[in-house]
């Protein structure tokens, strides 16, 4: 059994040094790795990015994140993903990390994704050359996480989790207004999950969302933001193919 720890949209800035820190140093005692969904910064700041990596260093599990559209506010996202990378969390963004956990290879595949709706309701490649390249980078972050996927897959990983900060799937939103839906996330990410295949996937960005939701093919979707789930992180049970909801810690 793994047991994965999961947080989205922490938003840390100025004054926020330590506040999740308590939470975060009983890990060891309940997880065996810790997901960061995106939005782990208020304005995508360096200085701010220094202030996550100072929560994360040194836990003694695993730290593998994605970026949110916050961290990319500043136009530093790369300096973002540095500072969390020199604090030994893996950044990931259309690529994918595998873990030797217990003797599990436990992979993540991750990217932020990016909006665009969900069937039926959906943004399509056609028209005005912004909207081709608004759906065409959305298009382009669930093709990554899908070459991701299958990569781990054929790395011989156990387990598969997809980490985006948008969401794939309509369900996790319920409690959003409806007019936002399109902009939350993206039907092509679950398209990804399902073509390549996955054992849990985890998101954020969806504040007043609902926790649990599944795609089409039928991955489990756990919407870790925050706000929805209400502590500093939700810890999900793998075991081969099947997920249980574990216990949340603050």
């Amino acid at each position: 059994m793994i047991r994965v720890a999961a947080v989205g949209d922490i938003h840390l800035g100025p004054g926020s040094a330590g506040t999740l820190r308590p939470a975060f140093d009983t890990l060891g005692d309940c997880a065996d790795l810790l997901l960061l969904a995106g939005d782990l910064t208020r304005h995508g700041t360096r200085e701010e990015a220094r202030i996550v990596a100072g929560e994360v260093a040194e836990l003694g599990v695993p730290v593998v994140a994605v970026l949110g559209n916050h961290d990319y506010q500043s136009d530093q996202e790369e300096a973002v993903a540095q500072e969390l990378t020199a604090a030994g969390v893996h950044v990931l963004e259309g690529t994918g990390i595998a873990l030797d956990i217990d003797g599990t290879r436990v992979g993540v595949a991750g990217t932020k994704g990016f909006c665009g709706g969900f069937a039926g309701r959906s943004g399509s490649e056609f028209g005005e050359p912004e909207m081709k390249a608004f759906i065409r980078y959305t298009r382009t972050c669930a093709d990554g996480l899908e070459k991701a996927l299958r990569e781990l897959q054929e790395d011989g990983s156990d387990l598969r989790i997809a980490l985006t900060h948008f969401s794939p799937v309509s369900d996790t939103l319920a409690g959003e207004p409806l007019e936002i839906y399109p902009f939350l996330g993206s039907y092509l990410l679950a398209e990804a999950m399902d073509g390549a295949g996955a054992d849990l996937a985890v998101h954020g960005h969806a504040h007043a969302g609902t926790e649990h939701g599944m795609t089409a093919g039928g991955v489990r979707v756990r919407n870790v933001a925050m706000p929805v789930i209400d502590r500093a992180f939700a810890v999900y049970h793998l075991h081969g193919s099947a997920e249980k909801p574990g216990d949340g810690h603050r």
